[in-house]
């Protein structure tokens, strides 16, 4: 998801979007960890995507604060 769409998105939205990542990261670094992962490349992708919305919700939160 581009960062353009995050935008959009609400800000329980985001913090759904976040969970949901995170969620998967662990999950993914659980497979890992028993030798089950078969797309390492899912890893880094997650990674930037939680970093993605993690920096979105900064924005919109810098926003906010500057408008008040």
């Amino acid at each position: 998801m581009s960062a353009a769409e995050l935008r959009d998105k609400t800000l329980e939205q985001l913090r759904e979007e976040l969970v949901t990542l995170k969620k998967e990261q662990f999950n993914l670094r659980f497979q890992g960890a028993t030798g089950q992962l078969e797309n390492t490349s899912r890893v880094r992708t997650v990674r930037r995507q939680i970093a993605t919305v993690m920096t979105v919700l900064n924005e919109k939160a810098r926003d906010a604060a500057g408008a008040a």
